[in-house]
């Protein structure tokens, strides 16, 4: 692993919120098409990691480089650009009502790719919606949409800007078992056909075992296990990662 190029590094990362330490000297890599799980409780810190990864919050010490730049350094022009090769996939899928799925999808291309013709955007949208199995829904409104589908849709829209680095926020959250299995299916298969690396931040362990290469278990502040599914669970000696293999496999 160490010798594939790593699209994000992050060394001794400190973030605090008045005395609320949030990130307590955080370590942690993503390789080249990996996918990673962070997995870790609500108030963890898992979504201010994310913030500042796309430099939406500054750390207060500490170093976080995406390809290469330390993003709290960029300027407006170049944090822009970086934002564009991160797609983030949002847990409530954020599409539009008032819009179709064609409109949803064309939406953020429109903004930021201002030199298509109207053929290639079409073609690009349909290229899109075919790859997460759903081209029947493109005049569709999302309230006609199940759960799954509006995760499948709220991917291809994310997918639609070609972003190297893909970010999925509680991809199952809310989904029936089956239509989870199918949501993993698809983290997989997008790795697979457009070559990105992700970061998964999950809960759910069936979902963590499925798509991730590696899992990273943040608890107190600092990543307290790093490594394949079988190397942090299920043989953890720590109570609180053990807590979490219980309830996901033992209880549920």
């Amino acid at each position: 692993m160490e010798s594939r190029e790593k699209v994000v590094e992050i060394r001794n990362l400190e973030k605090s919120f008045g005395d609320l330490d949030v990130l307590k000297g955080v370590d942690l890599d993503l390789f080249r098409e990996e996918n990673l799980v962070v997995l870790g409780k609500s108030g963890s810190g898992k979504s201010v990691l994310i913030k500042i990864m796309v430099g939406l919050l500054k750390q207060d010490s500490g170093s976080m480089k995406v390809f290469g730049q330390e993003v709290a350094k960029l300027g407006k022009k170049e944090l822009n650009e970086l934002r564009l090769k991160i797609g983030f996939s949002f847990q409530n899928s954020a599409l539009y009502d008032s819009m179709t799925v064609k409109e949803n999808m064309e939406f953020p291309l429109v903004r930021n790719e201002k030199n298509l013709s109207r053929k290639e955007i079409n073609m690009r949208i349909e290229e899109l919606l075919d790859s997460v199995g759903l081209p029947q829904t493109i005049n569709q409104m999302p309230s006609e949409l199940s759960g799954g589908q509006k995760k499948r849709i709220g991917v291809a829209r994310t997918l639609i800007l070609k972003p190297e680095i893909m970010l999925y926020d509680e991809p199952t959250a809310g989904l029936d078992p089956i239509t989870c299995r199918d949501i993993n299916s698809l983290i997989l298969e997008v790795r697979e056909r457009y070559k990105t690396s992700s970061i998964v931040i999950t809960h759910d362990l069936a979902c963590a075992k499925q798509t991730g290469d590696r899992m990273a278990v943040l608890l107190d502040g600092q990543f307290k296990a790093v490594g394949t599914f079988e190397e942090v669970f299920p043989e953890a000696t720590d109570e609180r990662i053990k807590s979490f293999y219980d309830y996901n496999f033992i209880n549920s």
